[in-house]
């Protein structure tokens, strides 16, 4: 294994509890209607929202017209079901603070909604040194353009790079791209497993303070 100079982390299933489930809940009991109903109309149009190709006001206008029920009321109701459920992993965001520390290039690379990206800049973690949104971007993982991106804002080689992601069809776009890719288990595992890889790749016993 190279060098590794950077490691890439999700964020939802990884820096903090994967909040799909909870914020659907939340939005399809303020609007009144059937969890597996929500689901099936906010699969058909959240693509588009994901990747920033429509406004949140937009994805609600499309998904409340195919529900057949008013809008919400809320400015934001994805970001105030967002903030509802955020539930952060906090042994994580300090492995990710302690990875700084060592001199390790820091992302966070996350298919995330506008009211989502907004929420995490709000709460001012200081040690990432590039965020990647795909609601920014127009693309998301597993698009190679996402990674690639990402890589060039690190300004590292992809084989001097690491992912840790909860889905493996997401690590298998890492990978297709060149980067080192880490499964997501709990934090415990994923910690010992990343020590490992990154001892492996310093050729050093020690990599932590």
């Amino acid at each position: 294994m190279n060098t590794i100079k950077a490691v890439i982390f999700d964020w939802g299933g990884v820096l903090i509890d994967n909040p799909v489930h909870d914020l659907a809940s939340h939005c399809s009991t303020a609007l009144r209607v059937l969890p597996d109903r929500f689901a099936q109309v906010r699969a058909t149009h959240y693509p588009a929202f994901l990747k920033g190709l429509i406004s949140e006001k937009e994805f609600w206008r499309r998904v409340c017209e195919d529900l057949q029920v008013p809008p919400p009321n809320a400015a934001s109701l994805w970001g105030e079901a967002f903030r509802k459920v955020y539930a952060p992993r906090e042994e994580m965001f300090e492995l990710a603070a302690l990875l700084k520390r060592r001199g390790y290039r820091i992302a966070l690379l996350s298919n995330a909604e506008e009211p989502a990206a907004q929420y995490f800049h709000e709460l001012h973690y200081p040690m990432f040194d590039v965020l990647t949104f795909s609601c920014r971007e127009q693309t998301a993982k597993p698009e190679r353009e996402i990674y690639e991106l990402t890589l060039r804002r690190l300004g590292v080689a992809p084989a001097e790079a690491l992912m840790i992601d909860d889905r493996e069809d997401y690590l298998d776009g890492a990978w297709a791209v060149g980067i080192h890719a880490l499964l997501f288990t709990n934090a415990e595992d994923t910690i010992q497993s990343l020590t490992s890889c990154l001892r492996t790749a310093a050729n050093t016993p020690e990599w932590t303070d």
